[in-house]
């Protein structure tokens, strides 16, 4: 079962207006937004998809206040289509809609489906460093960074659930080719699907039921530097960091986390590890120190000269 990954993300959620903006000036394109919603997407034709709470095309909300109402994999082919059909159906109600999605519910609730990817192949450099060593990467007289450099959203990277039972969540994923690259002792599993090297497409965190939902869906970006210039520019737009930037171990992926208005964080991400069948998963304790291996916080911009960073100017003397 050749699933590639996350194809795109349904929110239903409560205010149109404010999430529309929030994934636009994430750097999602907008695509046939209107009263009703619409589609956002990254440079590859991945996407989040934005619909009213109430909104009949969605499906059934789960029993908590999560917004996130689908996830829709992409799949290489028929053959691939046919081949999760079969296994669903041994224990599930599965059918096609008229948009040739494959949809089911997984056995945490989550609303779940497949399609042959509609994602488009892109052809983008990467971030060239030059460092004492190696050939030249980024070549004589070619700035490694200008002011008005595009950082934008490439392509869905992966998307992570609060559930109840991540052992047996693990259980249905494996079902559908899934396989645990990592995993941290007691949390859950870091989890890539066959038709894909990514480190992840999906990581499972055990909570308490009231929780369950979506904790964080993120794009991959071109390299650390566009994580950080995007991230800079989305906190300069007033949206609040809440993790990073940062780098993470486990992946080894550059990360920044925001706040969003749809429920749930949602990160800048780059340079994840690929791994093979050859790969052995590894296990660590949860906690800070095997999160990342570094962590930064954001602050203005500052000058030698100026007051240190964080730090307003001393007041004047009182005569």
């Amino acid at each position: 079962m050749n699933i590639l990954g996350p194809d795109y993300l349904v929110f239903g959620v409560d205010d149109l207006v404010t999430c529309a903006r929030y994934l636009t000036d994430y750097g999602l394109k907008p695509i046939g937004v209107d009263q009703t919603g619409g589609r956002f997407e990254a440079l590859d034709g991945t996407a989040v998809i934005l619909r009213a709470r109430d909104d009949a095309r969605l499906p059934a909300p789960m029993e908590t206040a999560t917004q996130l109402r689908e996830t829709v994999y992409g799949v290489a082919d028929e053959d691939d289509l046919q081949a999760i059909e079969r296994e669903l159906r041994k224990d599930r109600e599965v059918h096609r809609g008229n948009d040739g999605v494959l949809r089911c519910v997984d056995d945490m609730g989550f609303a779940l489906g497949f399609q042959i990817s509609q994602r488009r192949p892109i052809t983008l450099p990467a971030e060239a460093v030059n460092a004492p060593g190696d050939v030249i990467r980024r070549q004589v007289n070619e700035l490694g960074l200008t002011a008005n450099q595009q950082a934008l959203p490439r392509s869905l990277s992966h998307v992570v659930y609060f559930v109840p039972d991540a052992a047996r969540s693990e259980a249905f994923y494996r079902r559908l080719g899934f396989v645990c690259t990592d995993r941290f002792t007691g949390v859950g599993p870091f989890m890539r699907p066959a038709g894909t090297q990514d480190h992840h497409t999906l990581f499972l965190i055990q909570t308490p039921p009231a929780m369950k939902g979506i904790e964080h869906f993120t794009f991959h970006m071109g390299g650390p530097t566009e994580v950080m210039l995007a991230g800079t520019r989305f906190v300069e737009k007033g949206y609040t960091s809440f993790w990073g930037p940062g780098r993470h171990q486990l992946g080894s992926n550059w990360f920044w986390y925001f706040k969003s208005p749809l429920g749930c964080n949602v990160e800048y991400d780059a340079d994840m590890d690929l791994h093979d069948d050859q790969w052995t998963a590894r296990e660590a304790a949860p906690g800070a120190d095997n999160s990342q291996y570094f962590l930064f916080a954001h602050q203005a911009k500052w000058a030698p000269g100026g007051p240190p960073p964080g730090k307003s100017k001393a007041p004047e003397p009182v005569a």
